[in-house]
């Protein structure tokens, strides 16, 4: 019995350390952006520019949100309806006409980026620093997203780069 906690308790810890290891990458990742983005940028926004962007981001998310909604509906809907064909016709295995593994991780990516952003709402407008960090989260997952998929490799790289300049220009904004 006391076997069986010992290894329980080694893998929570190791858990846990896995758990730290990626905060770790992220805080590090932040760190060298902050130096990159605000202390070494070869420009900075305006004080007003950045107040704008504070004030509207909120709103643009909730905008971009309610527009990616029926895409990504209409995509799972269509997948669902044209899955039957699909496999009669030999394309694949049931994902529809012209789906691929990156188009699949688009989706996924696309799913997951709203999600997280629309959890920053509420927090954007108070202004709080834990809203600031998902979005920087969103555009990881954004980046890695289009990583993976390969076909929006550059697109993605000067994507999250511009994203994170913005991102970056404004984190003093926000508090804890």
């Amino acid at each position: 019995m006391s076997e069986t906690t010992h290894e329980e308790k080694k893998d929570s810890q190791h858990k846990a350390q896995g758990g730290s290891d990626v905060k770790g990458l992220l805080s590090q990742l932040e760190t060298m952006l902050d130096e990159y983005m605000v202390k070494k940028a070869p420009f900075t926004l305006p004080k007003d520019a950045k107040e704008f962007i504070v004030k509207v981001s909120p709103y643009l998310i909730i905008i971009f949100a309610i527009m990616a909604l029926p895409l990504i509906f209409t995509a799972l809907g269509l997948t669902a309806i044209l899955s039957p064909f699909a496999m009669m016709g030999g394309y694949g295995y049931g994902l529809g006409f012209g789906w691929s593994f990156g188009t699949i991780i688009a989706l996924v990516v696309s799913i997951i980026s709203v999600v997280i952003e629309l959890m920053a709402v509420p927090g954007l407008f108070k202004r709080t620093k834990g809203s600031w960090r998902l979005l920087f989260y969103a555009s990881i997952v954004s980046l890695i997203g289009g990583i993976l998929s390969v076909s929006g490799l550059v697109g993605a790289i000067i994507g999250a780069i511009i994203g994170w300049y913005i991102l970056f220009q404004v984190k003093d904004l926000y508090k804890n």
